[in-house]
This record gives C-alpha cells, structure tokens and sequence, in this order.
C-alpha cells in the first residue's frame, strides 16, 4: 500500500468522522491561492463534546494531549471535506494550539504537542510543522485545548 495519509490513518486505526459543522457566524476552512486555512477545532467525538476542562485544575498534561490530538483529528477531517483528498496536501505549514488554564499553568507546548505528534503520525515528513501554544483563560463550551492549522495545497 502506498505511503498516503490515509493508509496512515488507517495503520493508527483511526476514522476520520463527519466534520462538524460551525457554531457561530464563520466557515470551517478557507482556501486561498496554494493555502488552506482550518478554523478551530474542539475536541468533538463521536459522541459528542469531549474533554471540558481546564488545565492545572481538572486535567493534567497527558489528558490535555488527549484533548489535543482529538481536535488534530477534527482538523484533518475538515482539510479532506475541503480538499476532497487529503493527498492534495503538501505540508502542514502551521499549526495554533490554545489551552484552557489556569493562569500559573506553563505547559502549554507539552500539551499541544498531542496534536503535534499527531500530525506527524499521520502525515509522515508532510506533517512537521511551526507552530504557536498559547495558554488562554477560557475557550468555547469550556473545553480544554482547540486547534487550528494552516495547509500547503496543491
């Protein structure tokens, strides 16, 4: 099998899901020229909102990575919704990671790298990437970490 996203994917036994669609006045993905531009995305799972919690308070780091690489997935679902094809993917060229926490909390990077590894898992060389971790006091719905990211496409 050749060396896609989607074997990738499938090699880590994940699905993508339906994308979810927004919750306010704005459009989940944006492509403009050779870049494609993924709105947050929040930990949403197949059963619904997931991981509402703040960091230093109710979850520590590893469950602040869960919470990361689940909304990693949600953006991956949304590029595929707007590319058709992930393989129209050139590389991930940015990705913004926001943590809910509370205000003595600084392991930001620690926890966004639950999207990051992700994005490698699944993207091989294509998903290595710049990036920002950015502690925030509150994000939508009271979830814990949200995810944005920026494409390179063909």
């Amino acid at each position: 099998m050749a060396d896609t996203i989607e074997s990738r994917l499938a090699g880590l036994g994940i699905t993508l899901p339906s994308p979810a669609a927004p919750a306010a006045n704005y459009v989940p993905a944006v492509r403009t020229g050779s870049q494609l531009f993924i709105s947050g995305q929040i930990p949403m799972g197949p059963d619904g909102l997931e991981h509402v919690a703040k960091l230093g308070a109710d979850y520590d780091v590893e469950q602040g990575q869960a919470a990361a690489r689940l909304c990693a997935i949600n953006v991956l679902a949304q590029a595929k919704a707007a590319l058709g094809d992930l393989e129209k993917v050139v590389r991930l060229v940015k990705v913004g990671g926001f943590v809910n926490c509370t205000q003595d909390f600084t392991d930001q990077p620690k926890v966004i790298n639950g999207a990051s590894d992700f994005f490698v898992e699944a993207m091989g060389e294509r998903g290595k990437h710049s990036r920002s971790a950015v502690g925030v006091a509150s994000l939508p719905f009271g979830v814990a970490v949200e995810v944005e990211a920026i494409f390179e496409v063909a």
